[in-house]
């Protein structure tokens, strides 16, 4: 017989078929976990941001967008872990979607046990881990890395994606020198490693966008050796997470669901 866990632990399901969704209900909420959903992938982007899962179970086939876009775009600010859940078995989309950041990969059909099986292993995994929390704040400038937007003393600031996914590596790593081969390829890729002058411009139109006023701190800094940080973020936690460490990137007969 299962244990109850000590407090409810929260998944979130996302897959297009009611009928999978109401499956992985049943299953879930019978071993008492609290279990959320989302058919497309923007609702599954909403609900992880309003209600922060302890686990994602994510199909790779959505109307709106791919599993893997969406398990990409988690992996910008969320830490708990991602069991993909398709019936795509071929090896290049398991390669893929582990590449991207899911933890696990399960095909369909599966039994009730075995995934139950893989979600204790990695809820186990994970239950030691800590990470940076959703929202991070330093003096006046505030990174609300899972809505993507940034204020400056209470004021909404406009930034261009790239602009903004260089201010969140940075202030994912406060008070930590990133060098800037690793922003480039973490935001760029691999293949942009020594193209510091796109890099120097990009940062110059951010620093003019958040230290706009004369007088006023500076953010953004430059450090010898060639790497930039921002000093001394205070991170607000939302919900229990983990810190990562590190800079750079159907039978019914057979019990079989799916």
């Amino acid at each position: 017989m299962n244990a109850i866990p000590e407090r409810p632990t929260r998944v979130l399901v996302v897959d297009d078929e009611e009928q999978i969704r109401r499956a992985l209900r049943s299953i879930l909420r019978t071993r008492h976990y609290t279990v959320d959903e989302a058919a497309t992938g923007e609702a599954a982007l909403v609900a992880a941001i309003d209600h922060p899962p302890d686990l994602v179970i994510l199909d790779l086939m959505l109307p709106d967008m791919s599993g893997i876009e969406v398990c990409r775009e988690l992996r910008t600010w969320l830490v708990a872990p991602i069991l993909v859940l398709s019936v795509r078995a071929e090896e290049e989309d398991k390669i893929r979607a582990l590449d991207e950041g899911a933890d696990d990969y399960l095909t369909k059909p599966f039994s009730a046990g075995e995934l139950l099986a893989r979600i204790r292993a990695l809820l186990r995994r994970a239950a030691d881990r800590y990470a940076p929390p959703p929202v991070l704040t330093t003096g006046d400038l505030t990174v609300d890395i899972a809505r993507r937007s940034v204020t400056l003393a209470g004021e909404a600031v406009a930034l261009t994606p790239t602009e903004f996914d260089i201010l969140a590596l940075l202030a994912r790593n406060a008070g930590c020198v990133v060098t800037h081969k690793a922003i480039l390829e973490s935001v760029w890729g691999p293949e942009w490693n020594e193209d510091r002058q796109t890099l120097r411009a990009h940062v110059s139109n951010l620093r003019r966008k958040i230290e706009r006023r004369p007088g006023g701190r500076r953010y953004v800094i430059t450090e010898p050796g060639g790497g930039l940080q921002v000093r001394g973020a205070a991170r607000r936690r939302t919900g229990r997470r983990r810190r990562l460490v590190g800079r750079s990137r159907r039978s019914a007969s057979a019990g079989l669901i799916g």
